[in-house]
């Protein structure tokens, strides 16, 4: 099919959603292959056959209108319906091959994502995936995003999410440490002990439970820390309490340079999952993908 100027319609389509996902015309232009002047004119055509400004555009910026975002959405489930039917009528002629974007957060996706994508590209070298992590809420459809691992219950009902196991919330202190000071048998034995917090967060520590209810405590301490990791390591070392997820301590436990204490007062598990948009038809290389992380991420299943 095609628009105004003999543009054909599908690849106007896929520039369109390229922008989109790159944030800028001269990025789409490299991404494709195409002249910028290319990519101009195809967006410009298809505008007009649209009859619709897809996006707001400024010397410095380029940003989806409501009517782009709208369409964008709809461009990429026929995109991905399409890419579906082809890999229907060639399954099993080849390898999966095609572009990834997946999101993780931080530590967690330094820990276990990350290795895991290597893994798959390694073994499906046609492929090729970006590996974005963020400690925050990532919207897979207007950033871009194919696949996501998220911590915690999900909120958007937008998405599909199945689960990769269950972390706990945990406070933790080196043994040695233990040994010089009075193992707490309470939370509240906290308030009077040196606790390491992140700068990021509220004096407070939270997730404890007692009989069915949920209490925070206010904690002190003499250091603090912007990243998780830095403040796992002081917590080994012996610097005071910590209160990390299960999964960040994980390493230190297993060397015995970490032990849990107040497990009696922890809040039931949080989900891990991995995430992605609802939609009928998922490319194919998108299925192989969640397949293959919930292969390789078994760790934290009951």
């Amino acid at each position: 099919m095609w628009i105004n100027g003999g543009v054909d319609k599908f690849k106007a389509m896929q520039t369109f959603v390229r922008i989109a996902d790159e944030g800028s015309l001269t990025a789409a232009a490299r991404a494709t292959g195409s002249s910028l002047p290319a990519v101009v004119r195809s967006l410009a055509a298809y505008e007009a056959g649209l009859r619709v400004r897809l996006f707001n555009r400024t010397t410095r910026r380029i940003s989806l209108t409501e009517e782009g975002r709208q369409h964008l959405d709809n461009c990429r489930h026929v995109l991905a319906a399409l890419e579906e039917s082809e890999a229907a009528l060639s399954a099993g002629a080849g390898e999966p091959a095609g572009h990834l974007t997946i999101t993780a957060p931080v530590l967690f996706g330094q820990m276990w994502v990350a290795p895991a994508v290597t893994r798959f590209v390694q073994q499906y070298d046609k492929m090729r995936c970006t590996v974005v992590l963020l400690d925050r809420v990532v919207n897979l459809l207007e950033e871009g995003i194919d696949v996501g691992i998220r911590i915690g219950a999900l909120e958007d009902s937008s998405l599909v999410a199945l689960p990769l196991g269950r972390i706990r919330r945990v406070v933790v202190a080196n043994p040695a440490y233990l040994r010089r000071h009075v193992v707490p048998r309470h939370p509240r034995e906290l308030q009077k002990a040196n606790c390491i917090q992140m700068i990021a967060g509220k004096p407070t520590w939270g997730d404890f439970q007692e009989g069915g209810r949920a209490f925070r405590l206010k904690v002190s301490g003499n250091l603090e820390f912007n990243h998780v990791l830095p403040a796992v390591q002081a917590c080994a070392d012996g610097a005071g309490f910590g209160m990390f997820f299960s999964y960040q301590v994980a390493p230190f436990i297993a060397e015995k340079r970490l032990k849990i204490v107040l497990e009696g007062f922890e809040r039931p598990p949080r989900p891990i999952s991995v995430v992605y948009p609802h939609a009928r038809l998922l490319p194919a290389r998108t299925r192989l993908f969640i397949e293959w992380i919930r292969n390789e991420i078994t760790a934290f299943r009951p």
